[in-house]
């Protein structure tokens, strides 16, 4: 296979969620036209030639085996796709995402389709200044002048300024980025099913609860009033255990970490099964052990109905679930959204997967990673 060429694209939004356009231009563009080397600083400008809400620019570096042509193909997919609508109007307008190809390698093109490089670039600064950050010494193959000089003697006095926001080549390096996710949800809402698929598709390192090792849990099922306090306080120290020595131990060769529960469980559970005198003396052991894990930066909850957890569960089939009444699932929803109420600084995503099956339908399960890159993405600022 031929060496990749080098294609130098920009991007810019100022409808919708800019910056959640931007990443996703960026996401489909490091998938379906070539490998994302390097992206720009975000820059926020005034609408150019027309007068509109401002926008938000970057620059990023494909290495692509794609032909010109093609690449522009892709594109026009990529921007129809993200709600773009191109027409031959000669207007400027307002749009969420706008894709240009500013050089295809050292290449020249000048075809009814498509000129590279871009004809207008060089009088762009809002090309041009994240052009910079990830070019500053390509050297345009027309004018002979590297994208500093192209700086300097541009003629543009719009106003342009450098952002916080941070765009990510890849769906794995926004992943890389959270650290540790935590994917929680009542009994039967398939959080372990997620966490796993997660793990496998981004590279995480995978936290799974130990459940099925609790000798209280088939008893208390038979006899919750005898059994709940033995089982919870068996479950604290399991899961603290376990908790505070996977959270810890990083792996070189994962990316980041994503449980399918978080040590609150604990407490949310012991709540609903322990009495009033016993979940005081429950709490206090909580409160002192919870202060030494490491929490999530993001909490995840998947929410399905009473009615389609008890349909997961009687599918699952673990003999000793199938005596979980309805009531008592419903006091546990209940312990989440009261949780969520008393923590609000925790960065929750609540997704109701009652509708979705993201095991047998792909886009299911696209749907939903799609929610949480775009909630982590407004969740780092």
């Amino acid at each position: 296979m031929n060496e990749p060429k080098k294609a130098y694209i920009s991007l810019g939004s100022n409808l919708g969620n800019r910056l959640q356009n931007l990443q996703n231009a960026l996401f489909h563009l490091n998938t379906e036209v070539g490998r994302a080397t390097a992206v720009s600083k975000v820059y926020e400008s005034e609408s150019w030639g027309f007068d509109a809400a401002d926008f938000l620019n970057a620059c990023v570096t494909l290495e692509t085996h794609l032909p010109p042509r093609e690449v522009l193909s892709k594109i026009l997919l990529i921007e129809k796709m993200l709600g773009r609508e191109r027409t031959n109007a000669k207007e400027y307008t307002s749009r969420t995402i706008d894709i240009d190809i500013l050089y295809y390698g050292n290449e020249i093109v000048q075809t009814d389709a498509l000129t590279i490089p871009h004809p207008k670039l060089q009088d762009r600064k809002f090309v041009l200044l994240p052009l910079a950050d990830i070019s500053p010494q390509f050297y345009h193959p027309i004018l002979k002048k590297d994208t500093r000089n192209l700086v300097q003697e541009c003629r543009d006095k719009s106003l342009i300024q450098k952002t916080q926001y941070k765009l990510y080549k890849s769906r794995q390096e926004l992943f890389s980025n959270l650290s540790f996710i935590a994917i929680e949800g009542n009994i039967g809402a398939g959080k372990t099913t997620l966490a796993q698929k997660v793990a496998e598709d981004f590279n995480g390192k995978l936290v799974l609860e130990r459940f099925a090792d609790n000798p209280f849990l088939p008893k208390f099922y038979e006899d919750q009033g005898r059994y709940a306090f033995p089982l919870e306080m068996s479950f604290l120290a399991d899961r603290y255990q376990q908790f505070t020595d996977d959270t810890s131990q990083f792996d070189l060769f994962k990316n980041f970490m994503v449980s399918d529960y978080d040590i609150y469980k604990s407490l949310i559970f012991a709540q609903v099964t322990l009495q009033k005198d016993e979940f005081n003396l429950y709490r206090k052991l909580f409160n002192l052990m919870y202060r030494e894990v490491q929490k999530p930066r993001i909490y995840i909850y998947l929410y399905q109905s009473t009615d389609r957890l008890l349909k997961n569960i009687q599918k699952r089939g673990r003999a000793y679930e199938q005596s979980i009444e309805a009531s008592y699932l419903d006091k546990i929803n209940k312990g989440y959204f009261e949780f969520f109420k008393s923590y609000p600084e925790q960065n929750t995503l609540i997704i109701d997967v009652g509708e979705l099956d993201f095991v047998a339908h792909s886009t299911d399960y696209n749907a939903i990673i799609q929610k949480i890159l775009n909630f982590a993405l407004e969740t780092t600022y």
